[in-house]
């Protein structure tokens, strides 16, 4: 039985959070936690906090067995573009540059090895 954990809005381009989701697909859960851990890139903090959330997700769906006896695998995560904040810039001449803050939507799945 799989469990899924959800984080919306975080305000970092997709592409940047994109980079350590393809890290972690596919692995065991302790060796993705340990290695966003010592990542060195700012994104791994809060997808760990998302790994953890997931993780006692799945636990609390099956009572009584635990993540790490189970041998839980990262199923599947996806990185979505989120909302984007436009802002102006001013430029040379009176011009404006357009800035664009993007932030994304995570999704992690985690499920027991096959």
């Amino acid at each position: 039985m799989e469990a899924i954990a959800k984080l919306n809005n975080y305000p970092t381009g997709p592409r940047k959070m994109r980079l350590l989701a393809d890290v972690i697909r596919n692995m065991d859960v302790e060796k993705a936690l340990a290695i966003l851990e010592f990542h060195p890139q700012h994104n791994a903090v809060p997808l760990a906090k998302l790994l953890k959330s997931a993780i006692n997700n799945w636990e609390q769906k099956n009572e009584g067995a635990s993540a790490a006896d189970s041998g839980l695998v990262v199923k599947t995560v996806f990185v979505d573009g989120g909302r984007v904040l436009k802002r102006m810039r001013p430029a040379p001449q009176g011009r404006g540059y357009k800035i664009r803050k993007r932030s994304n939507h995570v999704t992690i799945i985690v499920d027991k090895k096959n």
